[in-house]
C-alpha cells in the first residue's frame, strides 16, 4: 500500500517557525492531492493546507500568510513551512495523501494517513 512518515514537529515559542515533512513510500502509482490536517485537544481534525500534483494550493483562513505548503513530486514528499506560529496552532499534525498504488497487476485508490507529529507553541 502507501505509507506516510512525518517529521519536523516539536516545541517552539510563539512567533517561531517549524517545517514539517511527510514522505510517502510503497508501491505508488501516483499521488494526487497531499495535505496537512491538525487536531487540537478536544477538537475535531481540520484541514490546514492541501496541494495538488499540479501545484494548486488551498489553506484554512487561520494560517493564510503564515504557512506555506509545497511538494516534491519526484520524492513523493510534502512540506509545511509554518512561520509566525501562535499558541492556537498547537496540535497533532497529520499528513494525508490521495494515492493510487499497485496491488498485483491492479491499480487501487487509497486515502492514506501518517501517524501524526506533535506541534506545541508556547506563549
Amino acid at each position: 500500500q502507501v505509507q506516510l512518515v512525518e517529521s519536523g514537529g516539536g516545541l517552539v515559542q510563539a512567533g517561531g517557525s517549524l517545517r514539517l515533512s511527510c514522505a510517502a513510500s510503497g508501491r505508488i502509482f501516483s499521488i494526487n492531492t497531499m495535505g496537512w490536517y491538525r487536531q487540537a485537544p478536544g477538537k475535531q481534525r481540520e484541514l490546514v493546507a492541501a496541494i495538488t500534483s499540479g501545484g494548486s494550493t488551498n489553506y484554512v483562513d487561520a494560517v493564510k500568510g503564515r504557512f506555506t505548503i509545497s511538494r516534491d513530486n519526484a520524492k513523493n514528499t510534502v512540506y509545511l513551512q509554518m512561520n509566525s506560529l501562535k499558541p492556537e496552532d498547537t496540535g497533532v499534525y497529520y499528513c494525508n495523501a490521495e494515492a493510487k498504488y499497485w496491488s498485483g497487476s491492479y491499480i487501487r485508490n487509497l486515502n492514506s494517513w501518517g501517524q501524526g507529529t506533535q506541534v506545541t507553541v508556547s506563549s
